[in-house]
């Protein structure tokens, strides 16, 4: 059922887009349940005011703002992606993610109480390399290249998609992409249950050229981060429109677990800019 599934999500990604995006299977590490095409099938459960504690099979994503999410585990591990030095009043997250494109991406002060500051570039030089096992999560990271106002315009390697691998799902966090992915990039991503994708339409990709990147990745579920109003974010949605249904969380919280994605792809858009 999900490689029916699968086949007629790119057949209707032909219609859309204009290009059928090659499907490949990739060798996948042994560490990683990403890299093999998910079994999974699908509905959302919103979080209550109140949070409950999670079960073994779930997590919880919080969207703070901009491209910071937390996501918490089941487990008691903590993550905030692109931390910019804030997730939340009081937080100290066990792991932090950071890219490179603008300050609001990163902090060259992160507090010293944080455990693991995954930078998604290296200031070395070079890229950044990660493999993070944490309690019951797995962490790593693909890089990409961004635009640069020195040299070619390019800075290479200054953003990571990162992948979290938790609860039995794989979500990966785009961070501040720039370009389309490449064959190699798709095979060392794998296949996401959840993508969190900048929809700001100008900073990072044009929507267009965003929505194929979804098409490359297939998830079941959407949800956008990097808007700045209703009028960045609505484009976008209207691009997606034709494959993912659309909801409205009432509030920045989601409890996920692989029992309940959405049937049908899906745009969850979460309140907050």
């Amino acid at each position: 059922m999900a490689a029916i599934r699968n086949v007629t999500f790119i057949a209707a990604a032909w219609l859309v887009v204009g290009v059928l995006i090659p499907v490949a299977a990739f060798a996948a590490p042994a560490v990683s349940n990403c890299l093999a095409i998910a079994n999974a099938a699908p509905m959302i459960i919103p979080a209550s005011v109140k949070l409950a504690a999670l079960k073994k099979r779930e997590l919880r994503l919080t969207f703070v703002g901009h491209s910071t999410f937390l996501i918490e585990s089941a487990g008691g591990i903590r993550i905030a992606t692109d931390y910019a030095g804030w997730a939340g009043a009081g937080l100290i997250p066990d792991v932090v993610t950071m890219n490179h494109a603008h300050d609001t991406h990163y902090t060259d002060f992160p507090d010293p109480k944080i455990k693991h500051v995954l930078r998604g570039w290296n200031p070395k030089g070079g890229h950044a390399a990660y493999n993070l096992q944490l309690a019951d999560v797995l962490i790593r990271n693909v890089p990409t290249n961004i635009r640069s106002f020195s040299g070619d315009g390019t800075e290479l390697f200054g953003n990571s998609i990162f992948i979290f691998e938790l609860a039995g799902l794989c979500i990966g966090h785009l961070g501040h992409l720039h370009h389309e992915l490449t064959d190699q990039q798709l095979g060392q991503i794998g296949q996401l249950d959840v993508v969190l994708v900048p929809a700001d339409g100008i900073w990072t990709m044009d929507h267009g050229g965003m929505a194929k990147v979804i098409l490359q990745l297939r998830p079941r579920l959407v949800v956008p981060m990097h808007y700045f109003d209703a009028s960045t974010l609505s484009p976008f949605i209207d691009r997606l429109k034709p494959l993912f249904s659309v909801k409205i969380n009432p509030v920045p919280t989601v409890v996920l677990s692989r029992a309940t994605l959405p049937e049908q792809p899906q745009v969850l858009i979460l309140p907050g800019f």
